[in-house]
């Protein structure tokens, strides 16, 4: 597969992005893989597939060949006073065992595209800082993958026992309450971003106790890096994402904070940021606005 390549300067260097496709495997971590290139990759080998979409009668319809399913909320649950709360690592690598996910074979996740990419994304980001290398996320989810006319079943895939993968490293990229708090001072150096939809960000929505944002907060909604194309939702080029993400000053040479409501829309952020256009400072504030909104003494702006 041949890239154009281009050279975008930026205020803290040199930044280099691709503006082709987005299937090659970034050197730093997961990436994005089309439908095509998933069937050419499993003509190599064994690739662990796994199905994200949320309606379990989704997965007994039809799914990939070979695809396991995988409930996104067996992987946080409440802690403490909080809900949505990241699990204790060696959790992680039992049930990705458990789902045929080892050190030796490459991981494919698809969501059910459209409204559902956050979830690909979150457990993207779960399996690579548990410590497998090559994860990737299928663009433009199962929509696509029908769309194309490409095979589905309905049986269960057979699925070998694995080693499981090793939770001691397990230090994912979050920051903690007292950091947004930090954060949000003026001269912080750091930028905090807010992934949930406008209407959230502004106040006009949103469930919980309190409205608006996080004091000082840039709106970059998570659908924003994406695009309609042959009637399906996929990813934009690297190009056109840099350059969304710049215009609001949001740059590599930032320290990041990313928010939502439970930390799937921020993984989508953290996806296009770290995996597809190298940022190297980012971080996903897992408590997220359910946790600053609940807590009355904070300020909000809306």
């Amino acid at each position: 597969m041949k890239y154009c390549g281009a050279a975008i300067a930026l205020g803290a260097g040199l930044l280099l992005v691709s503006g082709g496709p987005l299937g090659a495997q970034s050197p730093d971590g997961p990436s994005l893989i089309t439908p095509a290139e998933l069937v050419a990759l499993q003509q190599q080998g064994p690739v662990s597939v796994i199905d994200v979409r949320q309606a379990w009668s989704s997965y007994l319809q039809n799914h990939l060949p070979d695809a396991a399913w995988l409930n996104i909320e067996t992987l946080r649950s409440g802690s403490g006073p909080l809900p949505f709360q990241l699990l204790p690592a060696r959790q992680y690598a039992e049930l990705f065992a458990r789902l045929g996910i080892g050190r030796d074979r490459p991981v494919v996740v698809y969501s059910a595209g459209d409204q559902s990419d956050i979830d690909g994304t979150f457990v993207v980001w779960l399996i690579h800082e548990v410590g497998h290398a090559d994860v990737r996320l299928l663009d433009g989810g199962f929509a696509r993958w029908q769309l194309e006319g490409r095979p589905v079943t309905q049986r269960y895939p057979r699925l070998a026992p694995v080693r499981p993968l090793s939770a001691k490293h397990f230090r994912p990229p979050v920051a903690t309450l007292a950091e947004v708090r930090a954060a949000t001072a003026a001269g912080s150096g750091v930028t905090v971003v807010d992934a949930r939809p406008a209407e959230q960000f502004i106040g006009s929505a949103g469930a919980q106790a309190r409205r608006g944002h996080i004091p000082g907060a840039i709106s970059h909604p998570w659908k924003d890096d994406l695009e309609q194309r042959e009637l399906v939702l996929v990813w934009k080029g690297k190009v056109d994402l840099l350059a969304g993400y710049e215009a609001q000053g949001i740059t590599p040479d930032r320290d990041i904070i990313l928010y939502c409501n439970s930390s799937t829309e921020a993984s989508h952020l953290y996806f296009a940021l770290r995996y597809l256009l190298g940022y190297p400072r980012v971080r996903i504030y897992t408590g997220a606005w359910s946790e600053w909104a609940e807590r009355e003494e904070l300020p909000i702006e809306w």
